[in-house]
């Protein structure tokens, strides 16, 4: 009979006369292995009980798949962008024009989707280095509308007054719920892989040297970091991982409509995700989305035609009331230290 022992600091496995032991802390991924044990679970039970809820946990991880990477990029550039949407447009539109005009199906547009994101960050990657303050906050947050009114004044290309369709879409298994169903599952794998790659870089040297540049730019040069190439770099980067959402918008709803994704509205979603999960908490961006998603969900089932006006203003309220956002509070009580220590060797 194996007997296994679980203890603070180490694993213990007895069977028969043989012994393997594991010094570990499993309080660093005891919790992770079961929130992600309910991710995966989520779907196939609303696959029974309300398929409607897979949609709502598709948004949401979608959600938490833009936060992540905005909080790699205020970390890594010391600015906060109040523009994301616009590289999910650019993401988008590259899907859907490609799809639309060439018939390519969605493993096929990806990388241009990537590509043009990135060359279109590279292109604004400057504004990190020049603007700072309110300039930058202002340049960020009018350059998804300025996108927009591109959309609708070449419409014959963009459609900007009604949007793309007949964009491939992303599973067609010929089952509807069993598309949602895949999708679902796509969704939570993009959403762990963004976090985990995240997570890595944060714990990591790079991590240690945007924090720096974070904390003190001047001090941060004074010790040999070149911040602009560092800023630049996770800049374009950043960016090019939420292109990515753009791209899994157009295959997934097969349309994509700037009059959705380039508004004001969608931006504050994205911003309330990063910021009602906590500043600075990647782990709360995914605490951040299932909260907006589910309560947009609920208000509209519950408001009706009052819902977008009630939406924007609950969330900003929440934002005041809760300023370390929900994974702050959680952070209060049960304390870990999740990012690296410095040891200085004498």
């Amino acid at each position: 009979m194996v007997d296994m022992e679980l203890k603070r600091d180490r694993v213990t496995i007895r069977y028969k006369e043989h012994k393997w032991e594991w010094i570990i802390e499993p309080r660093y991924w005891r919790n992770s292995i079961l929130w992600v044990a309910v991710l995966l679970l989520f779907p196939a039970v609303s696959y029974f009980v309300s398929p409607g809820l897979i949609n709502t946990m598709i948004s949401a991880n979608l959600l938490a798949c833009i936060a992540l990477p905005m909080s790699l990029m205020g970390l890594g550039t010391g600015r906060v962008n109040f523009g994301p949407n616009f590289f999910v447009g650019i993401g988008g539109y590259t899907a859907a024009l490609l799809s639309i005009s060439m018939g390519w199906g969605p493993l096929t547009t990806l990388p241009f989707a990537v590509i043009v994101t990135l060359f279109a960050a590279l292109i604004y990657s400057p504004l990190v280095i020049v603007a700072r303050g309110l300039y930058y906050v202002l340049l960020s947050l009018l350059l998804p509308f300025v996108f927009l009114e591109v959309t609708i004044i070449y419409t014959d290309i963009f459609k900007g007054d009604t949007g793309l369709f007949g964009i491939k879409p992303l599973v067609d298994t010929g089952n509807a719920k069993i598309n949602f169903l895949v999708i679902a599952y796509m969704s939570i794998a993009l959403l762990i892989g963004y976090l985990w790659s995240i997570n890595k870089v944060i714990k990591s040297r790079y991590g240690l040297i945007m924090a720096a540049i974070n904390d003190d730019e001047e001090v941060a040069h004074g010790i040999g970091i070149n911040i602009n190439k560092v800023k630049i770099v996770v800049f374009v980067a950043s960016a090019s991982l939420i292109g990515v959402i753009g791209w899994f918008y157009a295959h997934y709803f097969s349309s994509f409509a700037g009059q959705t994704y380039l508004m004001f509205t969608f931006m504050l979603k994205v911003f309330l995700t990063m910021m009602i999960g906590g500043r600075t908490q990647i782990f709360g961006c995914i605490v951040g989305g299932y909260f907006v998603a589910f309560l947009e969900m609920i208000m509209i089932r519950t408001m009706g035609p009052i819902q977008p006006v009630l939406f924007p203003i609950i969330l900003l309220v929440l934002l005041f009331v809760l300023p370390e956002g929900l994974f702050g509070i959680y952070r209060k009580r049960r304390y870990r230290e999740y990012y690296p220590t410095i040891h200085v060797r004498r």
